[in-house]
């Protein structure tokens, strides 16, 4: 689940290849004689940026930083499937809403209004059931736990969606919201995304 990866290709840089595919799936560390692309790499979410010479000491500790985060966010899964477990015995959830706070003002919002979340560079932006787009300075992360236990699930790191309004999950790894929208599964997420439809079936 961890990628070492230098940055320089002879085809290209590696930055392209990891904007195609995703990080998602893993954890990348850079290792690179380059430090003028710190800052890139933070963007792209990696776990660490190490120049050459690489020293034991600083490798072992990303290592130990990509652990750790990986031992949090199973944690974290296991608390997630407690409340999906208790919304699908609970049934439909009674009405709530929430406060979503953008820059020119406050809405508050049912929350079974809310169709999916989609994360971008550390904004949210939510997509409600008559077309209207709210985006709030908040990530994604901080409305997971508070919407699960309302039928949403992150089927991907940028994507929460409500499996209310979800149509059709393609084996291919995406899901057709009832507005034709198509949201992305990661490819981990692919096996808990087909036991949560199998339970609400």
């Amino acid at each position: 689940d961890i990628i070492l990866a230098d940055i320089r290709l002879k085809d290209g840089d590696s930055f392209q290849l990891f904007h195609d595919i995703g990080v998602d799936d893993f954890q990348v560390i850079f290792l690179t004689a380059y430090d003028q692309y710190a800052i890139q790499a933070l963007n792209l979410g990696a776990f660490g940026y190490l120049l050459k010479p690489i020293d034991e000491v600083s490798l072992t500790a990303a290592l130990n930083k990509c652990f750790h985060h990986r031992e949090q966010e199973k944690f974290e899964q296991q608390q997630l499937a407690v409340s999906r477990d208790h919304y699908l015995a609970q049934g439909v959830a009674a009405t709530k809403r929430i406060a979503l706070k953008s820059v020119e003002f406050i809405e508050i919002v049912a929350i079974e209004d809310i169709m999916f979340c989609k994360s971008d560079k550390g904004y949210t932006s939510f997509y409600l059931n008559n077309g209207k787009e709210i985006v709030v300075s908040k990530g994604l992360k901080e409305y997971e736990a508070l919407l699960t236990p309302f039928g949403f699930l992150r089927c991907h790191q940028s994507f929460l969606v409500n499996f209310r309004y979800v149509k059709k999950y393609y084996r291919e790894g995406y899901l057709q919201m009832e507005n034709k929208e198509n949201i992305l599964v990661s490819s981990r997420k692919k096996e808990e995304v087909l036991r949560y439809l199998e339970n609400i079936a």
